[in-house]
């Protein structure tokens, strides 16, 4: 195998294929967390609504993986109704002048994004939902309530603040999941990404690309655990960056 420029070092052909895989997961799982926490911080108020009895049947619904829901995605809105398309990063040939491409690009991640945001959504927002009820029901937010704050002041500073440790762990966790399912969803999506690269690389039975992307994911995981670890440290007073807890 060998890089678009025809490098076959496989560094050069990693380095090539791993922003794109970067992209688009970053793009979908940033989607998702801020979309969850928000409709679930909603949900919290309305507990037992109609809505919130609908948010509970379909967390179920995102046991199927995201490439799952890209299969259905693609026969539905690029070929029954053809309004976006099924496949690849950017239209053949590349549009000239950066405006044509990035519009280009975002159609194309439409449908990839689409399919992993529907993957996990429900599920984030049924959990991250328990997480504040849970918190909402805590002594100290009943005391904020008796002394008057504002309900706005009372979630900022007593329900979303505390929860959102658990909450960054759950989504940590769910991105991992996530980064092993790259390679099928890229291939079905035919996204030029590290997924559909170790997916070319095992059917030709190229070994060193092979390793490399594998390490590369391997990094990409520890990178998880290691952010993880920064975002605790700033969002929970109790942890200190240096010098252990208090």
């Amino acid at each position: 195998m060998h890089s678009d420029r025809g490098s076959r070092e496989v560094r050069d052909i990693i380095t090539e294929r791993l922003p794109a895989t970067l992209l688009l997961f970053g793009t979908a799982n940033l989607l998702v967390f801020f979309t969850a926490v928000f409709a679930a911080l909603s949900l919290s108020r309305r507990y037992g609504s109609a809505l919130d009895r609908t948010v509970i049947a379909l967390a179920p619904s995102s046991a199927a993986p995201g490439w799952f829901y890209g299969i259905f995605l693609i026969l539905l809105l690029a070929f029954l109704f053809p309004l976006l398309p099924a496949g690849g990063m950017v239209t053949a040939p590349p549009p000239e002048g950066r405006l044509a491409y990035a519009a280009s690009l975002a159609r194309h991640m439409l449908l990839p994004v689409a399919a992993m945001f529907l993957s996990s959504i429900f599920v984030s927002i049924y959990s991250w939902r328990t997480f504040f009820l849970i918190h909402s029901s805590e002594d100290y937010v009943e005391m904020a309530r008796a002394k008057g704050l504002s309900s706005r002041r009372i979630e900022r500073r007593y329900i979303l603040r505390p929860a959102l440790s658990p909450i960054i762990t759950s989504f940590m966790l769910m991105l991992i999941g996530l980064w092993s399912g790259a390679i099928i969803l890229e291939q079905v999506f035919n996204w030029p990404g590290l997924g559909s690269l170790l997916f070319q690389a095992i059917g030709h039975r190229d070994t060193p690309v092979i390793i490399g992307g594998v390490v590369i994911f391997a990094y990409l995981l520890a990178a998880t655990v290691f952010l993880l670890d920064i975002l605790y440290a700033l969002l929970d007073p109790r942890v200190r960056v240096k010098g252990g807890r208090r």
